[in-house]
């Protein structure tokens, strides 16, 4: 019933809600449980320290020595082709090309190294020409061999930690890994990562967690 002498009473949630101190309140909560969420997330585990790369200096595809020094304090993700390869690499190689667009914004701190596994063909100029093809930044993307093919294999097997095997009798036959390997600042390897969607998508997570995240660990 309404009318001149009625007044009409609040219910509880009206009055509640026209109280000052329920604002405050609101207030607070809305500033302070972000704050908590962000302070006691927890955070996915610390990456395996997998293997120690050693030392390495080789030739790039500017005709220049490039190995670990140059490499020092920076991720990179280490991957292995050759440019007479009639299956695999190719495809890999187009997968590295989308990496390199995905690793534009961390500026110098994430590089790309391609090594060759077929030294005595991929020369300084023939690496050039596959650069140039595959439009790869000089500032992130470098193309990697060497004058000694024993050596360049063995850093491969016991550095990497990755297969690779020459045929002699059948110099267009060569295994070798089809994995891109997670190298982090301090050259040791902390993942290995397959050329299909998921995994290069997990591969970009881990990159940004050792960006995000420097080691403890030794």
């Amino acid at each position: 019933m309404t009318g001149p002498g009625f007044v009409r009473k609040n219910n509880l949630l009206e009055k509640v809600v026209a109280s000052r101190l329920f604002w405050l309140f609101f207030l607070v909560a809305g500033f302070t449980y972000p704050i908590y969420r962000s302070l006691n997330r927890i955070l996915p585990p610390e990456l395996p320290i997998i293997a120690h790369v050693p030392d390495f200096t080789l030739i790039s595809e500017n005709g220049t020595p490039f190995g670990s020094k140059d490499l020092k304090g920076r991720i990179y993700l280490a991957n292995f082709v050759f440019t007479r390869c009639p299956s695999v690499c190719p495809k890999m190689l187009t997968e590295i090309e989308k990496i390199q667009k995905r690793v534009k914004g961390t500026g110098q701190k994430v590089a790309i190294v391609t090594f060759t596994v077929d030294p005595d063909f991929d020369k300084p100029n023939v690496l050039f020409e596959l650069a140039r093809k595959r439009k790869a930044n000089p500032y992130v993307w470098t193309f990697l061999t060497g004058e000694n093919k024993d050596e360049m294999f063995k850093l491969y097997r016991d550095g990497f930690k990755v297969g690779v095997e020459h045929d002699p009798k059948n110099l267009m036959d060569i295994a070798h890994s089809e994995k891109i390997v997670l190298v982090d600042g301090n050259n040791r390897v902390r993942g290995y990562y397959a050329f299909e969607e998921h995994s290069i998508n997990k591969l970009m997570i881990d990159v940004g967690l050792l960006i995000n995240r420097p080691s403890t660990k030794e």
